[in-house]
């Protein structure tokens, strides 16, 4: 059984500003997240999220097991994905 992904407007954005490949790059890895959203994430310890590498980026994302729902956040460059606003 698969979840659904769901993007913020926030992480739509950031989709939008990215490079060509890496949008390529970045498409595939969250159609990764609705098979098995945990499988190469790492958890962070600063919020209740996950995070995936792909390449120079970090894709953030929640994982709601209830409804089966992965929630992408943010999709930034690894120097900025953690940094407050």
């Amino acid at each position: 059984m698969s979840y659904e992904v769901l993007a913020a407007s926030s992480a739509v954005r950031d989709i939008k500003r990215l490079p060509a490949e890496a949008k390529r790059r970045i498409a595939a890895a969250i159609a990764d997240l609705a098979t098995a959203p945990r499988a190469k994430a790492q958890k962070l310890a600063a919020e209740n999220a996950y995070r995936v590498r792909v390449g120079d980026y970090r894709i953030v994302f929640r994982v709601d097991d209830q409804v089966r729902e992965v929630l992408v956040v943010r999709v930034k460059h690894r120097r900025d994905v953690y940094r407050r606003r």
